[in-house]
């Protein structure tokens, strides 16, 4: 049995990875500040044997009573752009740089394999298509999406400086737009916006015309990847893209989430954030070849998934009040 520690666990990602590293027989040990996360997407594991939540910021020194620890998976961090672009923009920054230290000081004390989850926000707006992991970017330092972007870059770079020079073992994946169960449907990101507005019969509200591009993978496919990455062979490093390298207009994406959900919905525009990318697709050669990991989930297999986890959602908030 592994003991396995999980910062952001209480997150979208976080807590589904939690929930397939204990139903693979692991320990884990969950923290988060729950700024952005939600006990409640860990409330099936939450009284496991196999479970400890540790309620902490990790911009602050961890204790974890010298328990063993044999791998880290790093993944605190707001990654809702409404949060990062707004009230928790210095937080974010911080989160990236100085949780990113405490993470790696922590592997290095116990020997583990520490995993660092990246994004493709660092190569902002791509000038190159698709997006290999040769390429170095097209970021904006000063931009509203900047204390993401490049707080996640500066992360990438303690982790391999740490791995030059102390000697730490890294594994380094950047996460394309994923989305599945245990989104907060308040997040800002594109799925579940589009999901809970067509639940509720708003209109889908789409930024800019529509005709920039996304690459949505479903989050069972991604934590697969994680997995396989954290296991790969010693001393691959990455860093490794992880996504659905199938291509669609968010134009596209709102038809498909309409035509699924019905009711009364229509497409509005309205204006294109600053520094929002057009293009995002990931060039996952690297992922098949070291990894034997490529996605299976279909779009529209995964859309209904999610659109039947936000149902169950709206029914419980309704039948609390």
């Amino acid at each position: 049995m592994k003991t396995i520690l999980v910062t952001g666990g209480t997150g979208f990602l976080g807590s589904n990875l939690c929930i397939r590293l204990i139903n693979e027989g692991n320990r884990v040990i969950c923290v988060d500040n729950n700024y952005t996360g939600r006990m409640s997407n860990v409330e099936s594991i939450l009284h496991h044997p196999n479970f400890r939540f540790i309620e902490h910021d990790i911009c602050e020194l961890l204790d974890v009573n010298d328990e063993k620890i044999d791998q880290i998976y790093n993944m605190a961090c707001p990654a809702s752009p409404p949060a990062y672009q707004g009230s928790y923009s210095i937080k974010t920054t911080k989160t990236c740089v100085f949780g990113a230290i405490n993470m790696l000081e922590l592997a290095k004390k116990h020997g583990a394999t520490i995993l660092q989850t990246s994004t493709s926000e660092v190569y902002g707006e791509p000038l190159v298509h698709p997006q290999v992991e040769s390429y170095r970017g097209n970021v904006n330092p000063d931009g509203i999406r900047a204390c993401y972007d490049e707080g996640k870059r500066c992360a990438e770079s303690l982790f391999f400086d740490y791995h030059r020079h102390e000697g730490v073992d890294i594994k380094v994946i950047r996460i394309f737009n994923t989305y599945g169960p245990n989104m907060d449907p308040n997040d800002g990101r594109v799925v579940s916006n589009f999901i809970c507005q067509a639940l509720s019969g708003q209109d889908i509200t789409i930024y800019g015309d529509g005709h920039q591009t996304r690459s949505f993978c479903y989050v069972d496919d991604l934590i697969e990847a994680m997995i396989r990455m954290m296991n790969s062979e010693k001393g691959f490093t990455g860093p490794v893209n992880t996504g659905n390298p199938g291509e669609f207009t968010i134009k596209e994406l709102a038809e498909m989430v309409v035509e699924k959900i019905g009711g009364t919905s229509k497409v509005v525009y309205k204006d294109l954030p600053s520094d929002d990318p057009t293009q995002r697709r990931p060039d996952i050669t690297l992922a098949k070849t070291k990894l034997g990991w490529e996605p299976k989930i279909k779009l529209g297999e995964g859309l209904d998934k999610t659109i039947a986890y936000f149902k169950t959602q709206i029914n419980k908030f309704k039948k609390a009040m």
